[in-house]
C-alpha cells in the first residue's frame, strides 16, 4: 500500500512539474536565433576567439615556457 502512495505522489509531482512547465511564456526559435545573433555581433570586439589577443602574455591558453636542466 505504501508504494502505491508512493508512486501516487511521484506522479503527482511529475504531473505539478509539466503543467508549470507548459505555463512557460516562449519564444519563436527565429526570434531566439535573432537575439543571440545581435548578441554576437555586438560583442564581436571583445571576444578573444575573434580578434586573438592584444599581447600573448593576455593569452591564459599560451604554451608555459619549458624548464631547462642546467
Amino acid at each position: 500500500m505504501d508504494m502505491m502512495v508512493s508512486t501516487l505522489q511521484q506522479q503527482r509531482a511529475v504531473t505539478e512539474q509539466l503543467r508549470r512547465e507548459a505555463s512557460i511564456k516562449r519564444i519563436p526559435v527565429s526570434v531566439a536565433v535573432s537575439d543571440i545573433v545581435r548578441f554576437i555581433n555586438e560583442h564581436e570586439q571583445e571576444d578573444c576567439l575573434l580578434v586573438g589577443f592584444s599581447s600573448q602574455k593576455v593569452n591564459p591558453f599560451r604554451e608555459k615556457s619549458s624548464c631547462t636542466v642546467l
